[in-house]
């Protein structure tokens, strides 16, 4: 029952979450906890920690079971922020009424992303300007399903039939991938684009069988021996790094930059700091298409770690090593019905 965070002095780790991950490594037939640099506290649970057991436990997974991020190469004739955002699908409304769900995006950190590779720092297929999607979602209500089912019956505790939630998991797993790939699709058509299949899809809420054990991820992504794409903000870099975690690491990596504030924070200190206006144009230029004028103080880029600082920790324990980094050019959170209007006024999507 031990637990390591693989996190730098000059890191920024919550008490709480490593008091979270102490709490799960005293669940019975757990073994050990890794505590990624990006790890926060979660419901229940940490985010950003791999977790192995002789026990499945789902509520180590969460509800959003496969979510995760994929990279689409994405090939436009030419890129104008201010013509482009105002273009995106309204990704809330679901492609087929038969299939609950399907091509819909989600809340909280969700998000599509067009960026920019700004840097090449390894040998890849992508070149310095050439355009990427990033899209972050899961299983939408499917997973949340699956969870529900366990938890209405046994809580917190472990599933009575494990190799009954691992069908319905994977199930879930192959639905979020489908998803991204539909969202990706969506967003193509709706700005004339050329996509193809993703360079990387990995997912970070899961749970495998690893040599005889049960290996939770929440909030972490497999880190042996593939590509992984490790989110900023909407208003940083984020880092494709090529991913090389051993044992110690549950054989994973962070996801993603990790909050630093709870959404309730991040509400209050945003209204005090921030306008709307330039929560919609980020420090580095980007644009941000969200209706929701709440999400946007909840996903400012001020409410999260800096990432210099994870991929920093992830590189001086070996975990992984940097390949290229991308640059925002407009990220989608949610639908913001009124921004052609505003568009033909101010020149620009607010």
């Amino acid at each position: 029952m031990s637990v390591t965070v693989f996190a730098g002095e000059s890191s920024w780790i919550e008490s709480t979450a490593v008091a979270q991950c102490h709490q799960v490594a005293a669940l019975d037939g757990m073994i050990h906890v890794a505590g990624m640099p990006d790890l926060h506290p979660g419901k229940g649970a940490p985010i950003g920690a791999a977790m192995t057991s002789r026990v499945l436990y789902p509520f180590l997974v969460g509800s959003d079971i496969g979510c995760g991020i994929a990279v689409f190469p994405f090939r436009l004739k030419k890129v104008v922020p201010e013509r482009l955002a105002p273009r995106f699908p309204d990704l809330d409304e679901p492609v087929d009424s038969t299939d609950e769900g399907l091509g819909t995006l989600g809340r909280g950190n969700h998000f599509v992303e067009l960026a920019k590779v700004d840097a090449v720092l390894a040998e890849t297929g992508l070149g310095v300007g050439e355009h990427v999607l990033i899209v972050h979602s899961g299983s939408r209500g499917l997973g949340e399903r699956i969870l529900r089912a366990h938890t209405e019956t046994h809580g917190a505790g472990p599933a009575a039939d494990p190799a009954g939630y691992l069908e319905a998991h994977d199930s879930a797993v192959r639905w979020a991938s489908r998803n991204r790939r539909t969202l990706a699709a969506r967003v193509a058509e709706a700005l004339g684009a050329e996509v193809t299949e993703p360079i990387i899809d990995v997912c970070h809420n899961s749970v495998e069988v690893r040599d005889g054990l049960y290996l939770h991820r929440k909030g972490a992504a497999p880190g042996d021996g593939r590509e992984v794409l490790i989110a900023g903000t909407r208003g940083t870099r984020s880092y494709l790094v090529a991913a090389h975690a051993g044992a110690d690491a549950g054989y994973s990596v962070a996801h993603g930059a990790g909050r630093k504030m709870s959404r309730a924070d991040a509400l209050r200190r945003g209204k005090a700091k921030h306008t709307i206006e330039q929560l919609r144009r980020t420090p580095v230029g980007s644009l941000v298409v969200c209706g929701d004028r709440q999400l946007l103080f909840e996903e400012a880029p001020t409410a999260y770690k800096r990432i210099e600082q994870v991929i920093e920790d992830l590189v001086t324990f070996g975990l992984a090593t940097p390949v290229l980094t991308t640059v925002p050019v407009i990220t989608y959170k949610t639908a913001d019905r009124h921004a052609s209007h505003r568009g033909s006024r101010a020149g620009r999507p607010r």
